[in-house]
């Protein structure tokens, strides 16, 4: 019997009512596994009345309330870790020790919520005038939304309600539709935590979900991580309906390696990075610039590393690699490999063709490792967000024209150097249009109190996620002005026991 995913609505499991499933695949197989419950509008609506009815309490619960809930799911979530990861990868496809590398990290944004107290603190000035004192807070916002990607389907999530939720609002995930499971899991987990009903739901869906969600009015911000057009959407629409909003799109990010450099040290991090999960993560190195005369030793010392990545299914201990997340994706990662060398690029890897042998696993969503050398800035290959096992090597005479050219791309989520030279790093990560930087470091990701985000057409909206732009997201700040009479002034026939001292 086929695996039915519902919606979490006000604590409890809420049967999908619209009639209209998605189906869940096991990438290593190919088959369905499981339905996942579209929500219609009315159900969106009802989970949206639920967090709103929720925050009417929960918005005023204390810190020491919301922080204990937290530590209590912290706990489960780390008893719970491998369960969630057997999940991922059962729905994804990526291997068990990155399912569980996903859950550690955003178990980290769950430690950041359990100290919020700290980044909630307001400020207070006495005496700006006679007897007139200032001070700010912060007060959380009501009820956000959360709308998540496939790669990352506890992590991503973990990016955001955390902070939402300490910070005192009430929450609304709207999670992938080709890995609900886990979202659930965490649903659950939350709920035996102690959490209100109504402060966390999740409803799956399609457009008619997202959709809902941004042109509700009950929904004051919506956070988004995912594709570049759909990040633009998300944006332009929400803002149209008056939410604050944080929409992170995609990536194509560079390695700059310098002739100085550790060349096997490069080797080694371009390949972790680049078919690290199937290349399926925003944060992947995509693009490797070989400056100079190191080109040639760099690729061959790439590939040689690159042919002893072992792909398999997930759940196998010894897989370094996984399948992509569907047939669909698969293809379409291959048709760049396809056309590379008729667009100038030279293919030293051809993994498209890629089968895993073993019964059971014939129609599984299957896939290589590819490595383009020499690729020309006008290849779809390079233009494109590939999201899959495919890196191009791209070669820069100097420094200067490397860092040109990644200035040049249209994205600007993450980038690395590797070098030996303190100063090329210095001016590096001064000089290039990024948001995060990596200096002999290829996936530059910020632990949970600095907080992630891109530039250009990698985010849309001012705030990054998590850290203290997280903090600041999911609050707005309220300047209070104050001025008291002294008691010593109150009306002649009150003493109230004060001095008179004027």
């Amino acid at each position: 019997m086929t695996k039915i995913v519902n919606h979490w609505i006000g604590g409890k499991t809420a049967e999908g009512a619209s009639g209209t499933f998605g189906p869940v695949t096991d990438p290593a197989t190919g088959a369905v596994t499981t339905k996942v419950a579209f929500a219609s509008v009315e159900e969106v609506d009802a989970a949206v009345a639920a967090a709103k009815e929720a925050y009417l309490t929960w918005g005023q619960s204390s810190l020491a309330q919301r922080t204990s809930i937290l530590f209590k799911f912290r706990a489960l979530l780390d008893a719970h870790r491998d369960e969630i990861a057997e999940l991922i990868t059962a729905e994804h496809g990526k291997v068990h020790s990155d399912a569980l590398g996903e859950v550690a990290r955003g178990l980290e944004i769950v430690d950041l919520a359990c100290g919020i107290s700290v980044q909630l603190k307001g400020e207070l000035s006495t005496q700006v005038a006679s007897r007139v004192d200032v001070s700010s807070i912060r007060q959380p916002l009501g009820v956000v939304a959360g709308i998540t990607p496939f790669n990352f389907p506890a992590m991503v999530p973990m990016w955001m309600f955390p902070m939402a939720i300490a910070c005192g609002n009430t929450f609304v995930l709207k999670p992938s539709e080709k890995d609900p499971s886990a979202s659930i899991k965490i649903a659950e987990l939350l709920a035996e935590a102690g959490l209100p009903d109504g402060v966390f739901n999740v409803v799956h869906g399609d457009k008619v979900a997202v959709d809902r969600l941004l042109e509700h009015p009950d929904v004051k911000a919506v956070s988004f991580v995912g594709s570049t057009p759909i990040a633009r959407y998300i944006h332009t629409t929400a803002s149209a309906n008056h939410k604050r909003v944080q929409a992170l799109g995609g990536a194509k990010n560079h390695m700059l390696v310098l002739p100085d450099a550790d060349l096997d040290a490069a080797a080694d991090a371009a390949v972790s990075a680049a078919y690290g999960s199937a290349g399926e993560r925003c944060m992947a190195i995509s693009a490797v610039v070989a400056v100079g005369a190191i080109g040639d030793e760099l690729v061959q010392k790439i590939r040689e590393r690159a042919e002893k990545i072992k792909i398999g299914p997930g759940n196998d201990p010894t897989s370094e690699m996984g399948p992509l997340i569907t047939a669909v994706h698969r293809d379409k990662v291959a048709s760049y490999v396809a056309g590379a060398a008729a667009e100038g690029c030279e293919v030293v890897l051809d993994g498209s063709a890629y089968t895993y042998e073993g019964a059971g696993f014939e129609d599984g969503h299957w896939i290589g490792i590819s490595l383009l050398d020499k690729v020309p800035t006008t290849a779809k290959a390079y233009q494109d967000e590939i999201f899959g096992p495919v890196l191009c090597v791209l070669r820069a005479e100097t420094y200067e024209d490397g860092v040109a050219l990644i200035n040049s791309s249209p994205f600007g989520n993450g980038t690395a150097i590797f070098t030996r030279d303190g100063g090329a790093a210095r001016r590096f990560q001064l000089e290039i249009e990024a948001g995060m930087v990596g200096v002999n470091v290829p996936i530059p990701v910020p632990v949970g109190y600095h907080s992630f985000g891109g530039w250009k057409d990698s985010l849309f909206g001012d705030h990054h996620i998590y850290g203290n732009d997280g903090t600041h997201f999911y609050t707005r700040g309220k300047v209070v002005t104050t001025r008291w009479p002294d008691p010593a002034d109150a009306p002649t026939g009150v003493d109230l026991g004060f001095p008179r001292n004027h």
